[in-house]
């Protein structure tokens, strides 16, 4: 979303910038706290010359987009709700600096878990730490990242249905020099995935899973600014996980992991589904950082 150019504006002038935005912030019941993570993304600035203010002795900073564009963004985040990320173009997701944008839904720390659980339950299995995994509607990149870093001798193969998603999946994954190990393809869950059947070790889904009625009602931030495709999971928000309990055995070898996210109060449909399906063993439900249950793990038999 931001082009790096330069930017240069003078210290007292962002400091000015800082003290408005805070006041405003709390006018419109937004975190303060945004106004100086956005600092340090798009001027560089650290948290004690935040917390001093000594940056406003600076004759000329350097920012990441142009003052006025900077300063048009922030009333959009106040009146639009749009979120803090897309208007610095980035998020911080694991130990990545994430490129986002409104074609991708902005990773949560939630999601890291998927990747933990992953880790955990592979680490007396050196067999699913190698061989083909998949992350099956990547976004963003991030579970592919996160896939990549903790089996590095694994091959990610990362999907999406959405061509703009994919264009900011490939600069994540350009940016931390992963093309070899990671790759990314269009289409819909598994369908690019079929000359790999029966191949993989495993694989990871953070899919639509909010019923269509409830997408309506979330937060501003989300129903105006994030796709819907990444959110809307059909009548009970079920459509997407239903498929990847339908169609994953085919392309699971025997042991093969099968972890997704999921919404609160779907885990006992999800179980089902899963033992339902004939094809899955060892089915868990694991709590997200709220203590509610929001992953599900399965093996293939």
């Amino acid at each position: 979303m931001i082009e790096k150019q330069p930017n240069l504006v003078s210290g007292i002038e962002l400091w000015q910038w800082q003290q408005q935005a805070k006041k405003a912030a709390i006018n419109a019941e937004v975190s303060i706290n945004e106004v100086d993570w956005l600092l340090t993304e798009v001027a560089g600035l650290d948290r004690l010359a935040l917390r001093l203010e000594s940056f406003k002795d600076k004759a000329s900073i350097h920012l990441h987009l142009p003052f006025e564009v900077l300063k048009n963004l922030w009333q959009k985040r106040l009146i639009e709700r749009l979120p803090v990320q897309y208007i610095a173009g980035i998020t911080h997701w694991r130990q990545f600096h994430l490129k986002v944008s409104p074609a991708v839904l902005i990773p949560r720390p939630e999601t890291e878990i998927l990747i933990d659980l992953v880790q955990s339950l592979s680490a007396t299995s050196p067999s699913l730490q190698k061989g083909h995994w998949a992350d099956l509607g990547t976004g963003s990149g991030a579970l592919a990242l996160g896939l990549a870093s903790v089996f590095p001798d694994a091959q990610i193969h990362a999907v999406d249905y959405s061509d703009q998603a994919l264009t900011i999946a490939k600069e994540n994954i350009d940016s931390y020099c992963q093309t070899n190990r990671i790759s990314l393809y269009q289409g819909s869950w598994w369908q690019p995935l079929e000359n790999l059947k029966g191949q993989f070790r495993g694989m990871v889904s953070n899919p639509p899973y909010i019923p269509s009625n409830t997408v309506l009602t979330l937060q501003p931030e989300v129903v105006n600014h994030e796709p819907h495709l990444a959110l809307d999971g059909g009548d009970d928000g079920l459509n997407a996980i239903r498929e990847l309990v339908e169609k994953s055995p085919k392309y699971l070898q025997s042991g093969g992991l099968w972890l997704i996210e999921m919404m609160a109060g779907q885990a006992d449909d999800v179980a089902k589904l899963l033992r339902d399906q004939g094809c899955y063993e060892n089915i868990q439900i694991y709590p997200d950082l709220a203590g509610i249950y929001r992953f599900a793990i399965a093996s293939r038999k």
